[in-house]
């Protein structure tokens, strides 16, 4: 039986504050939580000013308090960003806060330029490449598999469930080694789905923690009671995602209306490319596209993501895909 989760960015936008963006991502933990979800991720960016998700482990305990029995994490913290000790002490914490309801999901992606290289004091190319050892490094401040001169504390003795991130083969070669589950960001970069989800498999070693490959796939779905709706509330996230590729990154925009029928060619095909990882539209419509991208990836888990510019919409978005997503599940 497929299970849903969801990724908030806890996205700030056009003519709002970052109080209302927590607040926002708040109500929409608890409603995630009522519904039925199984986690509710954040994902680590920094200095961008439509995204308030940088300070991860904060967010995530803000959120544990204001939940009760959702898994909450990262979607995914950045390692090559800290030290293995930083993550273990800090997620650590959140265990002991909120115990058995705490994931770690590791991304090597640095996404830095040179001002946030320097900013965070770190050469960020370089410690991508030292991210398998720094994954294992983690893993053993936590678990103790290895023996190591220092103990990370909190961290040692954590139930955190660790997984890996990734968008093309890397990671999905790294979660096979290690026996990880996997997590695939084909909302954003679908390209190397079906290949890294066929590597993973393929090459998985079991583990302690996991015995079993254990795949969950994101994609973008926004519900609304009509088709048009639907596709009006998806254009604020399209905006966002267009300006970021053309070198215009902002805050979460207002929606427009037949926002695709504006755009030139480069951009329609930008969308539709990853468009092939979305579902649009009503809850049946939803539903049928959510089935069909779990008969394509045999995913164990979906992640839902999507930003709205009012939260309101997602809020409603999340209930009637969940609504199809149970039928999903029956089915």
């Amino acid at each position: 039986m497929t299970r849903f989760s969801v990724l908030d960015l806890v996205p700030v936008r056009e003519g709002g504050t970052l109080a209302e963006a927590f607040a926002a991502t708040t109500d929409l933990a608890r409603a995630a939580e009522r519904f039925g979800c199984d986690r509710f991720w954040v994902a680590e960016h920094h200095a961008m000013d439509g995204i308030a998700g940088g300070a991860t482990s904060v967010v995530l305990a803000h959120i544990g308090n204001a939940t009760r029995r959702i898994r909450i994490g990262s979607g995914g913290i950045m390692l090559p960003n800290h030290t293995p000790f930083q993550i273990a002490e800090q997620f650590g914490t959140l265990d002991a806060l909120f115990p058995g309801r705490i994931d770690l999901g590791l991304g090597r992606a640095p996404g830095a330029g040179p001002e946030l290289q320097r900013a965070l004091r770190k050469n960020l190319h370089q410690a991508a490449e030292y991210f398998p050892q720094d994954v294992v490094e983690l893993r053993a401040l936590l678990t103790g598999d290895y023996d190591l001169p220092i103990k990370a504390t909190p961290g040692y003795g954590a139930h955190v469930q660790l997984w890996m991130l990734g968008s093309s083969l890397f990671g999905a070669q790294l979660a096979a080694k290690l026996g990880l589950p996997y997590a695939f960001a084909a909302h954003f970069a679908p390209d190397h789905l079906d290949a890294a989800l066929a590597v993973y498999r393929r090459d998985f070693q079991p583990s302690e923690a996991c015995p079993d490959p254990h795949v969950m796939v994101a994609m973008n779905v926004f519900a609304a009671d009509t088709e048009a709706e639907a596709r009006l509330i998806a254009s604020s996230q399209q905006q966002s995602f267009v300006r970021l590729r053309t070198g215009q990154p902002g805050k979460l925009p207002p929606p427009i209306a037949d926002y695709t029928d504006t755009l030139g060619a480069s951009a329609q095909a930008m969308l539709a490319h990853i468009g092939q990882a979305a579902a649009v539209g009503t809850s049946e419509q939803v539903r049928e596209g959510i089935e069909a991208f779990v008969r394509r990836t045999g995913a164990d888990e979906i992640m839902l993501c999507g930003a709205t510019y009012e939260p309101e919409a997602r809020i409603r978005s999340l209930e009637l895909t969940l609504e199809a997503c149970r039928a999903v599940a029956a089915a």
